[in-house]
């Protein structure tokens, strides 16, 4: 098995040699990448991807790694996942042999070169290269084909509270709408002002002209009657992440207020549907009232 220096370029270690044999190995040895950087797959191209394969096969080998107990991966997790969706028992593979760092490194720069991550995620790897690596923002620059300008906002959005991260991730925000955030004082008046640009729908220049308006005027004390509301929402929150489990937001309003609730795939909404709906023999004896012997 060949061992190949990230000096090469990320071809070098995804394209298999000629001399590389291409092995079936069986999709349930594999585990993924424990270094991988991303966190989020997008369902519906993991679908397109599985249709795909199920017409043609994986025409492209994954790339892996022996393990003491199987294999891991370490280039091809969407080949991987996809080839699970439609049942595939074996998948072509190309076995080398990595040190944790190169997993590291690689998967890194394979997902950032692709530009497959969220910005979040794009920062974390960012950071994760020149910490771990001992890298700098312009060698991180170089490795991946991007400018260092861009590096170094990127990672700069991981100063954002983590609420405002999540906005990010989902794709709630852009980032040009948060960046200018990042000049609020705390993570509290960070997240209201993303909430804000939510609810108003805010472009990335009203975002700027929303923080300037709170760095220009000093937030006056909450009236009691307010926090006594804050309180209430905030348990009436928890009351319903308990039962729906998963987050839910209350954004009160000054005409109309909204709860939003959070799902991540239609078996979760489904549940969640599930929960929500009043079973049928509760509600028609809530509306007959009690049963008279």
């Amino acid at each position: 098995m060949t061992k190949r220096g990230l000096g090469r370029g990320l071809g070098a270690f995804f394209a298999p040699g000629e001399d590389e044999p291409r092995d079936e190995i069986a999709v349930k040895a594999i585990v993924p990448n424990r270094f991988q950087p991303r966190r989020v797959f997008d369902e519906g191209a993991l679908t397109e991807l599985a249709q795909s394969i199920k017409q043609h096969g994986v025409i492209q080998p994954i790339l892996v790694r022996k393990t003491p107990t199987g294999y891991e991966l370490v280039a091809g997790e969407r080949r991987w996942r996809a080839a699970q969706m439609v049942g595939l028992q074996v998948i072509p593979a190309v076995v080398r042999e990595y040190s944790d760092g190169e997993m590291t490194e690689i998967a890194l720069i394979e997902n950032l070169q692709r530009e497959n991550l969220n910005p979040i995620e794009e920062a974390l790897a960012f950071k994760r290269l020149m910490e771990e690596f001992a890298l700098t923002q312009e060698e991180v620059a170089r490795k991946i084909g991007r400018s260092r300008p861009l590096i170094a906002n990127t990672v700069r959005l991981l100063n954002l509270a983590p609420a405002v991260q999540e906005y990010v991730s989902r794709g709630t925000l852009t980032t040009g709408q948060v960046r200018p955030l990042l000049a609020l004082e705390n993570a509290e008046l960070q997240e209201e002002a993303a909430d804000s640009i939510i609810e108003g729908e805010l472009s990335a220049r009203d975002a700027e002209e929303l923080v300037r308006r709170l760095l220009n005027s000093p937030r006056p004390p909450k009236p009691k009657k307010q926090e006594n509301r804050e309180i209430f929402l905030a348990e009436a929150e928890e009351r319903l992440k308990m039962a729906l489990g998963t987050q839910v937001k209350i954004k009160p309003g000054k005409m109309r207020s909204k709860i939003e609730i959070e799902f991540y795939s239609p078996d979760d909404l489904e549940r969640i549907i599930e929960a929500l709906i009043v079973p049928e023999a509760a509600t028609a004896t809530k509306t007959r009232g009690p049963l008279v012997v």
